[in-house]
């Protein structure tokens, strides 16, 4: 980026902010405000995990790892507990002689599922 001159205050444009993103990146020692924007937050934060020695991107690799498994840990139980949810309604409609295809419209359940109850 040798041609490229302009100071923070110059900028105008994506591309602007972009070069002079690419341009100073290891001199920030915090996030200017003119990169005050989503596309940018992501852009630092893969700067600052790129920029982790070994040991730390162990740790974080290791640490994000847990999240993700734990995130859907939540996300199974919540999704087996809205299964079991419409099994329950399903088979109270079954027993108080609802038809089978309002109660698989009502409960999204297939009919096999239905019979089975």
């Amino acid at each position: 980026m040798p041609h490229f001159n302009k100071q923070e205050q110059e900028i105008e444009t994506r591309l602007d902010k972009w070069l002079y993103f690419i341009k100073h990146l290891e001199d920030f020692q915090n996030i200017p405000a003119i990169f005050k924007d989503e596309i940018f937050d992501q852009a630092f934060e893969l700067a600052e995990i790129a920029n982790l020695n070994e040991l730390e991107k162990n740790e974080y690799e290791q640490s994000l790892k847990i999240f993700r498994d734990y995130n859907n840990t939540i996300d199974t139980a919540f999704d087996e507990g809205k299964m079991e949810g419409k099994m329950e309604v399903a088979k109270t409609l079954k027993e108080n002689g609802v038809a089978t295809d309002i109660i698989m419209k009502s409960t999204g359940l297939s009919k096999e599922q239905i019979d089975n109850l």
